[in-house]
């Protein structure tokens, strides 16, 4: 597939590149899609970012179409770390006629993205192209786990059209279905309707308070792990750190605790897209906002060049396998250990003809809290969410 059909180069103009740069600024580095007769060659290329200019289906954030450029003008002045950087901007997506054009190419160019090993970066626009990234895996085939970085779960209504604040409902709904589990990282009560907390848990799904996160940083930490797609809505992050969203709040993520999650994103060998959304430099103040989105987009490339490619579908050397027997439980807990990284996994009982559907779902990113709960004598509820999926 010729992705670059649906894709329009950057305007020189509009990006500001330091002709006295050093050479070790990302500007410098990446491949850049200036000329549209040079579309960059992919065959070494591990991150592509892409560009949305698409908020047509914005609620109250018209204007966040702008945002892929401003985020380049100061993600490209950032300088590189001890790496070698091999990254592609692929520029923007050409606007469609209609929306869901748009939708099309994003879901194609995702996917053939990720066939290639090639992780996307989509710098957004409206959060409803989600959907659209959502889509590019079931044209793989692909069961998959979202996680979203938002202040509410965007369910909508029902009956209600695909828009910004009602993707998770569409995604739900969407047949056939490819989504394992969403979990939703930052939510805040007052924005969220007690049901819809309710449906979260009836469908099995993750959902954690940005007061639970807050307190319990490193917990973040095994719940990106088992992510394929992120989703991040800038309006998770409080006002102060980033002002530039319509639907902004006094509350939300400190600037430095996104940071810390997008390099837990970039260090998970089993992420394979990420989009961040909302931004809108329309209410944005010193572009505060689009820098921030800049170095959040560092902070996952500097996670993914120090992955440390443990996954555990890979040599079983290379762990510690701990196994607990919990009173009155048919079933031992299994553990695994990372000797490269000490990060946990609980292997979860799976039915035997559905073990090739899940296969990548049964062994479920934890934290050793998650062990020490086991070891006295209960079993945590990261383990009970995924065994109900499965069995």
């Amino acid at each position: 597939m010729d992705i670059s059909i649906y894709l329009e180069p950057l305007e020189l103009s509009e990006i500001n590149l330091n002709e006295n740069s050093s050479g070790q600024k990302l500007g410098d580095i990446i491949k850049i899609y200036f000329n549209k007769d040079k579309f960059p060659e992919l065959g070494d290329v591990d991150i592509a970012i892409i560009g949305v200019k698409e908020d047509r289906k914005a609620v109250n954030n018209k204007g966040c179409a702008h945002a892929p450029d401003y985020v380049r003008n100061h993600l490209y002045k950032l300088f590189k770390g001890d790496y070698k950087v091999r990254i592609a901007d692929l520029g923007n997506i050409k606007k469609g006629h209609k929306i869901n054009d748009t939708y099309f190419a994003l879901s194609g160019i995702v996917s053939e993205l990720i066939q290639k090993n090639i992780i996307p970066v989509i710098i957004g626009g409206s959060q409803d192209l989600t959907f659209a990234n959502y889509r590019a895996y079931e044209s793989l085939g692909r069961i998959i786990n979202i996680v979203a970085l938002d202040s509410v779960f965007d369910i909508g209504k029902t009956d209600q059209e695909l828009d910004s604040q009602s993707y998770l409902n569409k995604t739900i709904l969407h047949q056939p279905n490819f989504l394992f589990n969403y979990t939703n990282i930052g939510y805040q009560s007052y924005f969220v309707d007690p049901e819809a907390i309710n449906l979260m848990k009836n469908l099995y799904f993750d959902v954690y308070r940005l007061g639970y996160i807050r307190e319990n940083p490193e917990e973040a930490e095994p719940l990106v792990r088992n992510a394929d797609m992120i989703s991040v809505d800038i309006s998770a992050i409080r006002q102060s750190d980033a002002p530039g969203n319509g639907n902004a709040s006094p509350n939300g993520f400190y600037g430095e605790e996104i940071c810390r999650i997008m390099r837990y994103a970039g260090l998970s060998d089993k992420l394979s897209s990420l989009g961040i959304y909302e931004i809108n430099p329309k209410y944005d103040i010193n572009n505060q906002t689009v820098h921030l989105a800049a170095q959040m987009i560092w902070y996952f490339i500097d996670g993914y060049y120090n992955r440390k490619h443990d996954h555990p579908y890979t040599d079983k050397e290379e762990y510690i396998k701990y196994t607990v027997s919990i009173k009155d439980h048919k079933d031992q807990l299994v553990f695994y250990k990372s000797k490269k990284s000490d990060r946990w996994w609980m292997d979860v009982p799976v039915k035997t003809n559905y073990k090739n559907i899940y296969e990548r779902h049964h062994l479920v990113p934890c934290s050793y809290n998650d062990y020490e709960i086991a070891c006295k004598d209960d079993i945590p509820d990261r383990w009970w969410q995924a065994y109900q999926k499965l069995m």
